[in-house]
């Protein structure tokens, strides 16, 4: 993946980059990216790590696991007295 430097930036650009990157949760290099991504059509991705992952190994097939009942570990406290 590349690198790009941008100079000269004006010091109202930069602060508002800051402000629109702090509102969404982001810092400010991954707000510049997303709105890069935006201008030039390049879509996010949408998928989650999860997804990936399922998406990968779903052609090896799935285990069916038997879940055993569940027990009491111990009898519950009383608290009357």
């Amino acid at each position: 993946m590349g690198s790009v430097f941008i100079r000269n930036v004006d010091d109202q650009l930069k602060a508002r980059l800051r402000v629109q990157a702090a509102e969404h949760g982001r810092s400010m290099e991954e707000e510049a990216r997303v709105i890069l991504r935006e201008a030039l059509g390049t879509p996010a991705p949408t998928y989650t790590l999860a997804q990936s992952i399922r998406e990968k190994f779903a052609p090896l097939g799935g285990v069916e696991l038997q879940i055993p009942p569940r027990e009491l570990m111990r009898d519950p406290p009383d608290f009357s007295e």
